[in-house]
């Protein structure tokens, strides 16, 4: 077999980067290219990069857009690389534009509760750095240890509290762009309300890098919550546990958080952090209450009220600490899942009331397949991760992984629901997209990219097809 080789233009192209960009943040060696053309996608395979740029700053990004619309080369943004949907993954030929070195924290506001930051900075990063000043970034998806701000704003991540507190697009005041072309767009602003002109901040929040490459961002802050009472509720089956879902929302309840976890995912944390839950229990939903004071206690006491009269034996953490081994588990369970195999995480989202059909519907495909699958998610929105394990070395066996994931995908459509939630669409829910939105929202997806990125160099191939 020959060696690959590069693409035409490929020296003329290089040559032109060197010119504007420092030695330490070009490169063209193909084992360093190939170790960032993936994410952690599954079943999607990568192309051959030409170049890698690893950006420090706006200009050098502005710089790579500029040589890449003159040689109509495609451009792949990127950051920590953890997204789960193939958004940041290679294509032949391209500049992959790398903004984890862009990890700057460049204003923390107290008195006007925001924060100005580059996009590479992880999620805990920054939550920490403002939870000195008193201050509290909610959106934190289980990942936030190792996720990036800027993967977060390409796919509007949401996480373990946004029942409360929403997602990422809501804490948005306003962005730095750089365009196809390299120009400079500022969008939104620093306060709090604005409605001149389109909101072109939220248009670009979940656009997975196909209108332009962040580079700086303007978010809002919260005060600092109480330190949550955390409580948890064990049922003899997943029909139990979603009458009490829907039992705290016809209360009109609304706790900062309300996880849900199957029996598989109970199996996995058990054997993985030792957490004891007993054979019986069969579905685990996790709560908590940071309303402060005594609206805290009140809350927890009707949260195990609604609890225990769905059938749930509830378990009251005694301390900060004892509710945090149970939220880390939480955090964990999709990682714990990897010792059955190679995992794949659906994203999927159903209206909260068709809970039940979506753990059923689920348990079905994976017993027609063969393999096993964990249903975990934030059942306060509804969004849930079923993850299916396999061996990857079996080919027959990740064919039907891979048929599995996207049966759970249409299985959610079928139930009024969405192929995503937070994960974004990327390179693996292309088909089913075009299902989800219809010819007309297509069609104006497509005019929309074509004003932003006329020669369509950014992503292309992600979200949807040309």
């Amino acid at each position: 077999m020959s060696e690959p080789t590069d693409p035409p233009g490929a020296a003329a192209l290089l040559a032109d980067l060197a010119e504007v960009l420092p030695a330490d943040v070009l490169t063209s060696d193909p084992d360093i290219l190939a170790s960032y053309a993936v994410d952690r996608a599954m079943f999607v395979e990568p192309g051959r990069a030409a170049a890698l740029v690893r950006a420090r700053n706006t200009a050098q990004v502005q710089q790579v857009m500029r040589i890449a619309t003159r040689h109509r080369v495609p451009v792949v943004p990127q950051g920590a690389r953890s997204g789960l949907s193939g958004a940041a993954i290679a294509i032949d030929g391209c500049i992959l534009l790398n903004v984890e070195r862009m990890n700057r924290i460049l204003e923390i506001d107290p008195a006007n509760r925001l924060v100005v930051t580059q996009p590479g900075i992880f999620n805990a990063d920054l939550s920490r750095a403002v939870a000195e000043f008193g201050l509290y970034y909610p959106p934190d998806p289980a990942s936030w240890e190792f996720c990036s701000i800027g993967g977060n704003l390409s796919t509007n991540s949401g996480g373990l509290c946004c029942v409360k507190y929403g997602v990422t697009t809501d804490y948005v005041l306003g962005l730095e762009l750089v365009l196809a072309d390299g120009r400079l767009l500022r969008t939104g602003r620093r306060t709090v309300k604005g409605v001149a002109g389109y909101d072109l901040t939220k248009l670009i929040v979940g656009s997975e890098g196909t209108l332009g490459v962040i580079t700086e961002a303007t978010l809002m802050l919260r005060p600092r919550a109480e330190q949550p009472l955390t409580l948890a509720g064990l049922y003899p089956s997943t029909e139990a546990a979603a009458a009490a879902v829907s039992a705290v929302v016809a209360a009109g309840m609304v706790p900062s958080l309300l996880e849900f976890m199957d029996r598989a995912s109970i199996d996995a944390v058990n054997q993985t952090f030792k957490m004891g839950f007993e054979d019986h229990v069969q579905a685990v939903l996790l709560a908590q209450s940071d309303a402060g004071g005594e609206r805290t206690r009140n809350d927890i006491a009707q949260l195990a009220q609604i609890f225990e009269a769905a059938g749930g034996e509830v378990v009251l953490a005694e301390d900060p600490a004892e509710g945090e081994a149970l939220l880390v588990a939480r955090r964990q369970v999709l990682t714990a899942f990897e010792q059955f195999g190679t995992t794949m995480i659906d994203d999927v989202c159903v209206p909260r009331d068709r809970l039940v059909d979506l753990v059923r519907g689920t348990q079905a495909l994976a017993a027609k397949y063969s393999l096993k699958v964990g249903v975990v998610g934030h059942a306060g929105d509804g969004n849930f991760h079923p993850t299916v394990c396999f061996d990857p070395t079996d080919a027959e066996e990740a064919l039907r992984a891979k048929e599995l994931f996207d049966a759970i995908m249409e299985l959610s459509l079928d139930l009024g629901g969405t192929i995503t939630g937070e994960h974004g669409v990327g390179t693996m829910k292309i088909d089913l997209l075009e299902r989800e939105i219809g010819d007309v929202a297509l069609d104006l997806h497509r005019r929309i990219k074509q004003a932003f990125d006329p020669f369509g160099i950014l992503n292309p191939g992600k979200v949807f097809r040309a």
